[in-house]
């Protein structure tokens, strides 16, 4: 142990001198020479400055002129190894010692919680909403009166009335021409004095404003102030000097460069540029154009001894909210911030929307040239033409080709030093022991997987491709052999014909329908019945007695239905309703609708529920039903929850990210009121946890049916253990005596084959052997098929069930005696630095097996086959599973948890605790949408984000439109996202489906296409049977009409605009980008597409409208990850809007500078064995 501190000062020393060598190696390639002593010195400058500009200062200071890319790439080495120390770094590592080290480390997640100011923006917030009211009362009153005064005035004299309009126009007409408004004409009239008011009481309190709706922007104007503003003198150096004018670079604005042309630099005839200014020289320039990220610049129109403009020029207003664009003519748009934060164009009205041209390649603008030059071609043939050397532009959006992005690294205040550049932000850990044979077989599975998929799809081209194609000819062969001679008609169907559903689906299927076992009983007798009911009393009592109470139940003992009643019974309702939560949508429906008809009610009366975009209760209601999310959105309206008695959290051993955050609120509530109580129920063994959590309570069992259970592991791992596990149905089949079969898979994909497979070797086995009932169970099945799982086997016959984790805790299948447990199930991982959600194949939890084992013994003793040995179950397993909250992505909850006012996140009280790295991440997604301020508090429009039960970008997404005048359209859109899959390809029917399915496609991409979709279904009045025709799912859009309602009942609640954009998509794609522009991705010229953000290669799904078009720059809803990183729901968008609806997110490269981008892309030459590796260099060759 002594020897420790020894050995750390030696790896110190190692790590030094492997950074020395590292900026000696950097200073060859980039400078030419290489000096240990120098790099040892800049090392010591460097560990010494905290910023770049600090460190260009101190190397200037010492007579080192280096590019500005270099002295960035130098710093960020020598910060990898040798952080800067901070001033008060001893405090700090004292505080680390005494254990509060992780609040140092994360600053962002220990701002100390603020109820008071989460009240004040609902105060706010609810101030404008009576605003906007009062206003809108106010302008119905002022129409119906001046209607009624014009109404008597046209009966009075019309003549004067229409003398009265032709003066109202023309001096509508003078107005537009001095330039004070920049509109539309058709706008109606209250409308455009409501906007104007608006406009100007934000200017005058801009301040103001820019404080509160960009997000806290602290000085003010500091994204503005970059901007270069029209006709303003600016002082500047000189970068670069050609024959046709020089490159000017503004000293106010930073990265700021602009052109002056010969013809603008003396008032006299000037030949050569390089006559009047040389490079580095001082000269004060007047902007008098700007054109997306171009300036043209004049050095005549200002006294350059002095800096005083000689011509001064207005603008078309004093105030700074105008801005002029040349191309716009002499009437500049006008931009205004709106409720989302972003800048909007009031112009953008006019603008069509249409594809933008490609620029002049650079041979045709050399040929124009020529021509030109010849006297062939005049230049007012091609008014296009641009003579800064930029060629002919057809349009101006043709700049886009030029346009380079970069990710804008400045960090906010709240998280300096904890954000993905400058912390190493690694992906959860799900696998506990990488190595073992449960990793290797699920990276093996994974890969088959895909194999199958390809071979299908082979096997399906191959077919297509046997059909003639040349169907007009009636017969195919000349001369066939006798019996083979095909009439070309029926070839033609082949491929769209109905009659390929699998052999085995039509076996499991093709009976008639049966919606599960009818019981005889009674429905109190069926109550009766339950498990439960023979301990209502002690449970009634236990309620009584203790404020928290975790029960424990197997699935199927009566505890979700029962408990609830029970209480009611019990006198709970008079103080207040009942709330029973659920992890899932379906559970809460379903079981609602059983207690309804067992309480005797109509459900939405005295029993209702609550799911996301569907509320199915009424005042009288008492028990209540609902998923977690909501009783969530519940406590952000009411924290007390007042109107409940009774809260009972069931199913927590699910563990969704939900239940987790419900856990800690709740823990903090029960000590604020003492007459809540609280249950806690799991079907699951793992209670102790629940119970250490709440205060120590007691646990109470509810006994099951539970029988022994004999466990089977095997003697070697499998490799493929789908293989494994179909042999082992088969041997359970053939030598086990009766009872029925329960295999675990892990998706649908899986099931459809293993069922296919199974009934291709039962065919094999011949007509002695008894029948095998295969049916499979998940989640995207009609619930018809679903519940034919319950239905006992005729006698002589066996049935298996193959199902997803589904039949694990939540459904209860009697008479199963035999469990195969392959040891996996699909898992949903979040990468916080790639920003994607996937799906990923991953071993089972102890605690899972457990459970899967136990229902084999629900009839009577049974087997459990685990396919995995002993070994790995006690090594490569985790105890429990990994809490969804430490896996998925956690923008929305940190969202929910700031709107209330609550900011120490690392010192809320979780049950586990997620990693701080996802929880940074979280935060800087929610500054770059403008949720969040500076400081890291809520915005207003962060509150505004939170009411709408919608991920972040999806909300921000929405409330853009409502500035951008599409929320209608945004609206049907994120309701179509929302519900999943629209369209179905029977796998009878594939070419026929994708037929229908590209009548829809829009060139602008996905998102439009699910608009169109919409629109079409809402044009055929939301008939069934145009679904039918059309390959959607009827029930998809149904549900997605329904989310709309929701949504739009939340638009109304806060007075929020609902305007259609009619034809103009281009408003509609800029929506989509202000809340989806981290999402970005660029066309690579090897293959594919690249991500802005992470530079992956992603790609164009095959089913996606665009993916024939493949254009240049896209914005994509979500990646998935199959075969391929795929985007899915994929729309073009323009490079120019990232940057001005995200500038927190993106930047306009430096134009001066390599762009990261392109430096990635640097020539390396290739290997030579005879030379060093920089003996190319020219700095080398001259030496």
């Amino acid at each position: 142990m002594a020897s420790s501190p020894a050995q750390d000062d030696a790896l110190k020393k190692l790590e030094y001198l492997s950074l020395v060598s590292k900026v000696s190696s950097e200073l060859e390639s980039h400078v030419g020479f290489a000096d240990k002593v120098l790099a040892e010195f800049i090392t010591d400058m460097g560990r010494h400055s905290n910023t770049v500009d600090e460190f260009d200062a101190k190397l200037k200071g010492n007579g080192a002129e280096l590019p500005d890319y270099f002295v960035r790439t130098l710093l960020t080495i020598i910060h990898a190894i040798l952080p800067p120390k901070p001033k008060a770094a001893d405090k700090d590592s004292k505080a680390e010692n005494t254990g509060d080290g992780k609040k140092s480390k994360f600053k962002a997640l220990a701002i100390a919680d603020d109820k008071d100011r989460a009240k004040e923006l609902e105060k706010e917030i609810e101030m404008e909403m009576r605003d906007r009211k009062d206003k809108d009362r106010d302008r119905d009153r002022d129409k119906r009166d001046r209607d009624r005064d014009r109404d008597r005035d046209r009966d009075r004299d019309r003549d004067r009335s229409r003398h009265r309009d032709r003066y109202k126009e023309e001096e509508e007409e003078d107005r537009r021409d001095y330039g004070i408004r920049g509109r539309n004409r058709n706008q109606t009239r209250d409308n455009e004095d409501d906007r104007g008011y608006r406009n100007r009481g934000r200017n005058r309190d801009r301040d103001n404003v820019e404080r509160d709706e960009d997000g806290g922007r602290r000085s003010n104007g500091k994204y503005r102030d970059n901007e270069p503003e029209l006709y303003k003198v600016y002082k500047g150096r000189v970068s670069r000097v050609m024959d046709s004018g020089c490159f000017i670079q503004l000293n106010e604005l930073r990265g700021k460069e602009g052109l002056v042309h010969v013809s603008q630099m003396a008032s006299r005839r000037i030949p050569n540029a390089k006559d009047v200014v040389k490079r580095d020289q001082e000269v004060y320039v007047k902007v008098i154009s700007i054109s997306g990220q171009k300036l043209s610049l004049s050095m005549r129109d200002v006294d350059q001894n002095t800096g005083r403009d000689l011509l001064p020029l207005k603008k078309s207003s004093d105030d700074d909210s105008f801005r002029t664009n040349p191309s716009g003519g002499k009437e500049g748009p006008v931009t205004r911030t709106g409720l989302s934060g972003i800048r909007i164009l009031e112009d953008e009205d006019a603008a069509p929307s249409r594809r933008p041209l490609k620029r002049m390649s650079s041979p045709e603008r050399w040929e124009a040239k020529q021509l030109m030059a010849s006297g062939v071609l005049r230049l007012d043939e091609y008014p296009m033409y641009d003579e800064d050397g930029d060629g002919m532009l057809y349009q101006e959006e043709g700049a886009e080709e030029e346009l380079e992005i970069e990710m804008n690294e400045d960090e906010p205040a709240f998280l300096q030093g904890q954000t993905r550049y400058s912390v190493d932000m690694s992906p959860v850990k799900i696998f506990k022991n990488p190595e073992g044979s449960l990793s290797r077989a699920a990276a093996l599975q994974s890969a088959l997987i895909k194999e199958r998929r390809e071979v299908r799809e082979q096997q399906q081209r191959t077919m297509l491709d046997s059909i003639p194609k040349d169907l007009n000819r009636p017969w195919e062969d000349p001369m066939p052999e006798t019996g083979e001679r095909h009439l070309a008609q029926e070839l033609r169907g082949v491929g769209l014909s109905a009659y390929d559903m699998p052999e085995w689906k039509k076996d499991a299927y093709g009976k008639a329908l049966t919606f599960g076992q009818r019981s005889k009983l009674s429905i109190q007798e069926q109550r009766q019945s339950l498990p439960i009911y023979k301990l209502k009393k002690e449970l009634i009592q236990a309620v009584h007695d203790n404020q928290v109470l975790v029960v424990i139940g197997e699935t199927g003992s009566g505890k979700t239905t029962q408990v609830t009643q029970y209480l009611a019974e019990a006198g709970y309702t008079t103080r207040g309703k009942i709330g029973c939560t659920q992890p899932r949508r379906v559970a809460a429906m379903s079981v609602a609708k059983r207690v309804a008809e067992e309480f005797g009610c109509r459900l939405g009366e005295e029993v209702g529920y609550a799911i996301r975009f569907e509320d199915c209760t009424g005042p009288d209601t008492v028990i209540k039903y609902m998923t977690d999310g909501m009783l969530l959105r519940e406590i952000l309206i009411d924290e007390n929850l007042s109107q409940y008695s009774v809260i009972m959290l069931d199913e927590a051993h699910e563990r969704t990210i939900h239940t987790d955050v419900l856990f800690g609120l709740l823990k903090q509530l029960v000590k604020r009121r003492p007459d809540l109580r609280l249950i806690v129920t799991s079907a699951t063994l793992d209670a102790e946890k629940f119970s250490g959590y709440f205060f120590n309570c007691n646990i109470f069992t509810i006994p099951g049916r539970t029988f022994p259970v004999e466990i089977l592991y095997t003697k070697q791992p499998e490799s493929d253990y789908l293989d494994a596990a179909l042999i082992t149905v088969l041997q359970i089949h053939l030598t086990e005596p009766e009872g029925d079969i329960l295999l675990f898979l892990t998706g649908q994909e899986e099931i459809d084959f293993a069922c296919q497979s199974l009934y291709e070797r039962m065919k094999g086995l011949g007509k002695n052997v008894p029948e095998l009932i295969i049916l499979p169970v998940y989640s995207a099945l009609p619930s018809e098929m679903q519940s034919r799982i319950f239905d006992p086997a005729p006698p002589g016959k066996r049935k298996v069930v193959v199902a997803t984790n589904i039949a694990e805790a939540s459904l209860t299948i009697d008479g199963i005696f035999y469990v195969i447990d392959p040891g996996f199930a699909k898992q949903n991982v979040y990468n916080p630095k790639q920003g994607l959600d996937s799906l990923i194949i991953t071993p089972i939890s102890q605690a899972s097996a457990k459970q899967r084992a136990g229902r084999a013994g629900r009839t009577g003793p049974g087997k459990c086959y685990r396919l995995y040995t002993e070994s790995a179950y006690r090594n490569e397993m985790s105890p429990t599973t990994i809490p969804e909250i430490q896996r998925i992505n956690l923008g929305m909850i940190t969202l929910q948890m700031k709107a209330m006012g609550i900011n120490d996140l690392l010192s809320f009280d979780f049950m586990d605790p997620p990693p701080p790295q996802a929880l940074i991440s979280a935060m800087e997604q929610l500054y770059s949408l403008g949720a969040l301020d500076e400081e890291g508090l809520l915005t207003k429009l962060g509150r505004k984000m939170a009411e709408f039960p919608l991920d972040p970008p999806l909300s921000k997404m929405l409330l853009a439109s409502v500035d951008l005048g599409c929320s209608d359209e945004i609206l049907t859109i994120i309701a179509m996202i929302q519900t999943g899959n629209i369209f179905y390809r029977p796998r009878e029917k594939q070419a026929q489906a994708d037929q229908k399915r590209a009548k829809f496609f829009q060139p602008e991409g996905d998102h439009l296409t699910l608009l169109a979709v919409y629109e079409a279904w809402k044009a055929k009045n939301f008939s069934g049977p145009w679904c039918f025709e059309n390959f959607v799912q009827s029930r998809s859009l149904r549900r997605a009409q329904d989310v709309r309602k929701q949504l739009l009942s939340i638009m109304d609640k806060y007075k929020l605009d609902v305007v259609s954009a009619g034809k103009n998509f281009t408003k509609i794609r800029k929506a989509i980008t202000a809340g989806f522009f981290f999402h970005a991705a660029r066309k690579d010229p090897q293959e594919g597409y690249r991500t802005l953000v992470e530079n992956q290669p992603v790609y164009i799904h095959p089913s996606s409208a665009l993916f024939q078009r493949q254009p240049d720059w896209v914005i994509y809803h979500e990646l998935v990850m199959t075969t391929k990183e795929y985007m899915r729901e994929v729309t073009v968008v323009d490079p120019k809007w990232l940057v001005e609806l995200a500038p927190r997110f993106f930047k306009v490269a430096d134009p001066t500078k390599m762009s990261k981008r392109k430096r990635q892309e640097r020539i390396e030459p290739l290997y030579d064995r005879y030379h060093e590796p920089n003996s190319w260099r020219l700095s080398k060759r001259r030496a």
